[in-house]
Formats: C-alpha cells, structure tokens, sequence
C-alpha cells in the first residue's frame, strides 16, 4: 500500500479559480494564515457564488486533509443532505461552484469520478460519510448546505460520527455560543493510518484512523467557569475512528456504553495535538498561527 508520509510529500497543486489557492477566502482562517507543514489541493469552497469555507483536499486519497471555517451557532433544523462535488478538481476551467450529483441513474462524468470521491465510494459501505466542518457549526442555510459536499468529509464510523465525536461537535457549539465573545476559527482534519486503508478495498477513499479538531478564540469571556480555565484562546481534542487502534494517541475507557467503545475522543492542548500530528504526518504541523497567540 502506499503510505501517508509520500502523499504527503506531493508538491502543492497549483490550478485556477477558487482550487489551487487559498487567497480567494482566508478569511476563514485565523490570521488569514492556513495551517502549515500539510501540502495537498487548496480548495475556496463557493456554492451559489459566496465562498463559505475552506478545504485542503488530497486528490490521490480522495479525501481532505482538513477543513477551516468560522464559527457561528446553529440556527433551525439540519438541512437535507443533497452531496455535492467540486468540478475544478476535474476541470480547471469549470465553474467554481459546488454542483450536485446527478440524480440516478445518471452517471457521473468520468473526470469526476477519477479527481475525487463520488457517492458511489459510500454507497453499500460500512462507514458514513463524516463531516470535517459540520452543519451545526453554522447559522445560515446556505452555509449549512454548502458542507454537504464529498469533499468535506471522510469516511467515519457510524459509532463515531453519531457517538462521541458528535458529542464533541456539540460540545464545542455549547461552549464557544456561552463563552467566545468574537470570532472562533475551527480546523477539522484527519491522521491517517501508518499504512493507508481504503473504502471498499478500492485504492480509491482513504479511511482516517483519527479525527482531530481545534479552535482558536482570542476575544472570550473573563468569567470562565474554572472547569474550563483551559480551553481558552485554544482547544484541542483527537478521536478515534478504529476501535482496534493502538491507544498511545487516545486510550480506551472501558466503562464507555458498548456502542461507543473504542471510539474515545480525548480533549488536549493545542501543543500536545501539533505533536501528535507531527509524529504521524513526519513533518511539523502548525494548525493556528503562533498558536492562536496575540503576538
């Protein structure tokens, strides 16, 4: 199998419009400074011509590397789930909307197919497809409709992505709504396996073996309950997405409920989650500028 450490060492792919280049929405991230030491496909993520979020996307593995977004508290109900697939990954000179997946039994065009993951890689799988910037992290319909797309998510455990990683999703809602008084910028990413594992045994979707996220907010609340003294100006936590894997990164608890065993999530500084990153990845990660510090 191919590994992770030569994905990783692909050149940065240069291409056109809103694919190849952060600079259209750096606003997305804190500093207007992407996350650094990660080399993949920029992607502006547009959908009816406003950019909403942004996505580093691997296009050997068919998955993203990470998403960033800025947070905003979830407003009505989860929107329905209509996928969606970014052209300019299969034509450069495409419009840079996002564009829904032809309903079936219509096939989808072969340069799609072959640039990234399409609905069929799900379909008859064991795992669902996990959101790397989730909907209830934002309060505009449109936002929320655009992260419905394959490029913004991998392939997650049920148990996961409806158990405890969920529940960290919510978690982070509930705290930043109370406690950031300015903006929150948000990275979801994934570790890959030492060795990579693909969905349907494929070659074509990568399988994550963590999921790993982290906030940066610098204007919050000076009355912190002391239970959360230190999840100011940053947050970090990893979760499983193997029950099998090794618990040197996030253990077990074995008192966990059945279903969601095995697929902990374990809350930690920003520093020790860069370095767990870069034991993986081999390289120095650096999610938020200077560590989301003022200076």
């Amino acid at each position: 199998m191919r590994s992770a450490v030569l994905l990783l060492s692909a050149l940065l792919s240069l291409g056109h419009g809103d694919v190849g280049d952060f600079s259209p929405c750096l606003s997305f991230f804190y500093r207007a400074r992407p996350p650094t030491g990660m080399t993949g496909t920029p992607i502006c993520q547009r959908y009816k011509n406003q950019y909403h979020f942004a996505t580093l996307y691997s296009r050997e593995r068919r998955t993203p590397w990470f998403s960033g977004y800025v947070f905003s508290p979830a407003q009505g109900k989860r929107p329905r789930g209509e996928w969606k697939y970014e052209p300019q990954l299969a034509n450069s000179k495409a419009d840079g909307n996002m564009v829904l997946f032809p309903i079936p039994p219509a096939k989808v065009d072969q340069n799609v197919v072959e640039s990234q993951a399409v609905q069929n890689d799900y379909t008859n799988s064991t795992y669902t497809r996990g959101h790397l910037n989730p909907s209830q992290h934002h309060n505009d319909t449109v936002v929320r409709r655009a992260t419905f797309t394959l490029t913004n998510v991998v392939p997650q455990q049920p148990a996961s992505n409806d158990g405890p990683w969920a529940n960290l999703e919510t978690h982070v809602s509930k705290i930043l709504k109370e406690y950031c008084l300015g903006k929150a910028y948000i990275v979801t990413g994934v570790i890959p396996y030492e060795k990579d594992r693909w969905l349907k045994d494929e070659g074509r979707v990568a399988i994550p073996e963590y999921m790993w996220s982290a906030y940066c907010c610098q204007n919050y609340s000076q009355d912190l309950p002391k239970s959360l003294n230190d999840i100011f100006p940053t947050f970090g936590a990893i979760g499983r997405n193997d029950p099998n894997s090794t618990q040197e990164i996030v253990p077990v608890d074995p008192h966990k409920k059945k279903e969601e065993r095995g697929y902990d999530v374990k809350a930690m500084p920003l520093s020790i989650l860069e370095g767990h990153l870069k034991k993986r990845y081999r390289m120095s990660i650096s999610v938020f500028d200077q560590q989301c510090s003022r200076a």
